[in-house]
């Protein structure tokens, strides 16, 4: 994973390798200036001194995780190159968001004398969105300020995904208006993008991974069955070649478990796809509004990309597919993994199952210096957690503290044994290889 690198004076310059940073920081040319993502600021040069390259910071919004990546552009003779210099993924907080506006409704309602509905004076300004939509758009934003602070970046590149819901349900609306669109090369794209994300990228009849799969109409066509996207799935080429024209209780008769999972799984709703359209233009103004040029690309293109460079299917690996892209270089390299986990919560109570209070929370932040959601090291030399950990600190206030880490928690460590690394920020940060 590369590492970012300010000047002395903060303004950012090219990123570069791990080595290399190794090796400024043992020279004493450079000082650590931020943990994750790794930055590190020189002592000795300014950004005069310095010819930068044009870097350009790609997004690929997703329902529950968007994908950042960062590329160097270079210009060549027939085509340009996309070296990618770091990946992320960003994680959205969704159920506890869910589970705060469940409350709001509860209280709104519990135990009040009826009230009329008022819509007249209850009206939105234009571009309103929910807290949980406006959320993933702030979050992006922020982050794509954030990496502006970090790169030199001089262009910003996001996939603007739509999903005609209303088509997807009814075809036939669709196929009134242009479908010109539908049929070049890209054809279909959007809507197996659609199924991919919904059956898991698995056959639907045999669970088969790491294949081509066909689009397959579940009632099929001779037997009266639409195209729409309730009645489509995935299937690999035996498995669609062995089903033909038999209907699906018939050509499931002999696995009744698998039979009510798929017929569960057309039932799905279109979430998904109603939070991206909600989401798409507003994270577009808000990107527009960094001054930078922001160019839009679609999602069959995206596909398109990566179907050509045979890459994995990751988030990250998607938004450095996304937008006109001549070849890519460099993209075997772990991604950055940042978790959105608040700041704190407003609840000061643990409910039992009955919902009765059972303990009460402290109402101090920070208990010696740290506070929950801070990046600490912990060194023990004796005890049952013998041994260096670095995480996410929980702090209680007696003292003891549990450290959270990707794969497990230590609890019970004291404080005294513990250094802040890096301050809470929001955001829970974890390095995953390529797989």
């Amino acid at each position: 994973m590369s590492a970012f690198v300010l000047d002395k004076r903060k303004k950012p310059l090219m990123p570069c390798s791990e080595k290399r940073a190794r090796l400024l920081l043992e020279h004493g040319r450079a000082r650590v200036h931020k943990l994750v993502p790794f930055t590190i600021r020189l002592v000795d040069r300014a950004l005069a001194d310095i010819v930068m390259q044009p870097v350009t910071v790609k997004v690929d919004p997703g329902a529950s995780t968007t994908g950042v990546a960062l590329v160097l552009v270079e210009e060549g003779n027939d085509e340009p190159t996309h070296h990618v210099l770091h990946l992320a993924a960003v994680e959205h907080r969704g159920k506890a968001m869910q589970q705060r506006s469940a409350f709001r409704r509860r209280r709104r309602g519990a135990n009040l004398r009826y009230r009329p509905a008022r819509f007249s004076n209850r009206g939105k300004p234009p571009g309103w969105l929910a807290p949980s939509l406006r959320h993933r758009v702030e979050t992006m934003a922020a982050w794509v300020t954030r990496y502006c602070r970090l790169a030199p970046v001089s262009a910003i590149a996001m996939e603007l995904v739509r999903f005609d819901v209303h088509g997807l349900w009814a075809p036939a609306v669709a196929e009134q208006g242009g479908v010109a669109y539908q049929q070049g090369e890209l054809a279909g794209y959007e809507v197996r993008e659609y199924l991919l994300e919904r059956w898991g990228r698995r056959c639907a009849y045999c669970d088969a991974e790491n294949t081509p799969l066909q689009i397959e109409h579940v009632v099929p066509r001779a037997r009266g069955g639409s195209d729409r996207v309730s009645n489509l799935t995935l299937a690999c080429n035996p498995c669609n070649t062995a089903k033909a024209a038999q209907s699906l209780d018939d050509f499931l008769a002999r696995d009744p478990k698998r039979l009510a999972r798929i017929q569960a799984g057309l039932k799905t709703p279109l979430d998904g796809a109603a939070a991206m359209n909600a989401t798409r233009w507003g994270l577009w103004r808000a990107l527009t509004a960094t001054g930078l040029p922001v160019e839009c690309a679609t999602g069959g293109r995206t596909k398109w990309n990566r179907s050509r460079f045979d890459m994995p299917k990751t988030h990250a690996l998607d938004a450095a597919c996304v937008g006109t892209v001549g070849r890519i270089a460099n993209w075997q390299r772990p991604t950055l993994t940042i978790r959105c986990t608040g700041r704190g919560r407003y609840q000061r109570t643990r409910p039992d199952r009955f919902g009765f209070p059972r303990g009460f929370l402290m109402q101090a932040k920070q208990v010696r210096g740290f506070q929950t959601g801070d990046l600490v090291r912990a060194v023990l030399t004796k005890g049952v957690h013998v041994g260096t950990w670095i995480g996410r600190v929980a702090v209680r206030a007696t003292g003891s503290f549990n450290i959270q880490m990707p794969d497990s928690v230590r609890q019970g460590i004291g404080w005294k044994h513990c250094t802040i690394l890096q301050r809470g920020d929001g955001y829970a940060y974890a390095t995953r290889p390529l797989r």
